[in-house]
């Protein structure tokens, strides 16, 4: 997942899904239209206004649109709002960076429910974070990024070790670091840049 946020992914989808269906395009019905008769009063006044979107949907679609149409209903204004600046923050992206978070939310609704609230919780951890705390993480993740797939196995090897070191160890590796020149702890971090290469 990239770095945008989760509840902003969200509330993306359920606009992107609405917003075919929210301009009222002033069309009257014909008597009996299929699946409007399932609707609350409200649903089938936005279907109606926008009938002939409306049938041609798939019933796949249609149930996903009712989804997010009672999903937004039940949003708070504030979380309206911020639905509406992150949709037109979408439509300013280029078609691949939107292609990107489409995909990005399509993985998102895969993933078991126990997953999302995993990362849900992760991620409002990371919000009650100091903002400096967030900027290092953020550096890090750029690192990361930026690294070759040789360079990200070797960072998962070590961490890995020291995972498996015991408390002991690891405070004797900490204490050496700590006891080190500056000078020398300079040096080693040259030498790791070398090992990377140029950025």
């Amino acid at each position: 997942m990239t770095r945008r946020s989760l509840p902003a992914l969200l509330l993306l989808g359920a606009i992107l899904a609405l917003a075919d269906l929210h301009p009222a395009w002033g069309q009257q019905p014909p008597p009996a239209v299929q699946g409007l008769d399932k609707l609350t009063p409200e649903e089938r006044a936005i279907a109606e206004r926008n009938l002939e979107k409306w049938q041609r949907l798939t019933p796949e679609e249609r149930a996903r649109a009712l989804e997010n149409y009672r999903q937004w209903r039940s949003m708070t204004p504030e979380e309206r709002d911020a639905a509406r600046q992150n949709y037109r923050r979408f439509r300013q992206l280029t078609p691949e960076q939107r292609a990107q978070v489409l995909k990005d939310f399509q993985r998102w609704n895969e993933l078991p429910k126990e997953r999302q609230q995993e990362l849900q919780q992760a991620y409002e951890r990371y919000q009650r974070l100091p903002q400096e705390r967030r900027d290092r993480i953020q550096q890090r993740l750029g690192q990361w990024e930026s690294m070759t797939p040789e360079e990200r196995d070797r960072v998962l090897r070590n961490q890995e070790r020291w995972r498996q070191m015991s408390p002991d160890e690891r405070e004797r590796i900490r204490e050496r670091w700590r006891q080190m020149p500056p000078e020398e702890r300079e040096r080693l971090r040259q030498q790791r840049q070398q090992r990377r290469g140029p950025q």
